[in-house]
């Protein structure tokens, strides 16, 4: 294990002892493609005050800070989806009690994978990346994944977005000021393969982003949709929905957030996402 990994698990089993140690629910925060745990912070600070413990672990090898991120993109490189999700699953193992857990973009996705393996007492997926079985995609969501697919080397690599890349697929709902602020704020390079493996995903019958929808230990889920998502829009959030509303055994809900771009959980509306996410979590996992 490298000294940046061993420091990125460190942190994770910091938290999760604390956790432990508090004897609360735990909520856990999935991040997804080009951001840190740390786009987490305020969201964690909420729930804290609302008697849950937060813990928001890494990806693998995760750096702690954007500058670190951006100063060494090569350790978010050859990450897939099973392996993130098993990182996921093996820390959420460590836990005395089970979490609900929240996700954003391919870390809804990894909530929902997590979900369908009873890791999780209640669930929401923000903007989810689409999982196997969900077939809409949209010509914005093909824009917003451009930068990666348009190179299929890119399938081994980190790869950084650009301000107008990061303007479009994360924060076209933002003013022009606040999507500078976000992009030197939050960005920082993620790895190609989640969204190699997420393309061709109808096509591969052992697809890592498979999620187990109909599982009788899934618990209750809701799926959150920015309505201007240029990445996730409502149509793959809502096939993701219907998809899920099969499961016979638990509560599954949808909203859409009006006038909220891709950026919805880390911009100047980040609030009124994070409360629709603690009011449903208070429903079904009481602090």
């Amino acid at each position: 294990m490298s000294s940046t990994s061993e420091a990125s698990y460190a942190r994770d089993l910091a938290q999760i002892e604390q956790a432990n140690a508090s004897g609360r629910i735990p909520v856990v925060f999935v991040h997804g493609l080009w951001l840190l745990p740390t786009s987490w912070d305020r969201w964690a600070r909420v729930f804290a005050e609302a008697g849950y413990a937060p813990v928001a672990p890494g990806w693998p090898d995760d750096p702690a800070t954007v500058s670190e991120a951006n100063a060494h993109p090569e350790v978010f490189a050859h990450k897939t989806v099973a392996q993130v999700a098993d990182h996921f699953g093996d820390l959420i193992g460590k836990l005395d009690r089970r979490p609900a857990v929240v996700g954003h973009s391919f870390g809804g996705l990894l909530t929902q994978i997590l979900a369908g393996r009873g890791m999780s007492c209640a669930s929401v997926a923000i903007d989810p990346a689409p999982f196997q079985g969900v077939l809409p995609l949209p010509v914005s969501s093909l824009r917003s994944a451009a930068p990666v697919l348009t190179n299929p080397a890119n399938v081994h690599r980190a790869v950084p977005l650009t301000y107008e890349q990061f303007r479009y697929a994360f924060a076209n709902a933002v003013s022009e000021e606040e999507a500078q602020h976000l992009y030197e704020t939050f960005a920082v390079p993620a790895p190609g393969a989640p969204l190699f493996q997420a393309a061709v995903a109808n096509f591969n019958p052992w697809s890592e982003t498979k999620v187990d929808s109909t599982a009788e230990h899934r618990g209750p889920l809701l799926l959150i949709s920015g309505e201007k998502d240029h990445t996730v829009p409502w149509a793959i959030t809502h096939a993701s929905y219907k998809k899920q509303a099969r499961n016979e055994h638990h509560v599954t809900e949808i909203v859409e957030m009006p006038g909220r771009g891709h950026s919805l959980t880390i911009d100047s509306g980040w609030r009124e996402v994070c409360d629709t996410a603690l009011t449903f979590i208070r429903r079904f996992a009481h602090a």
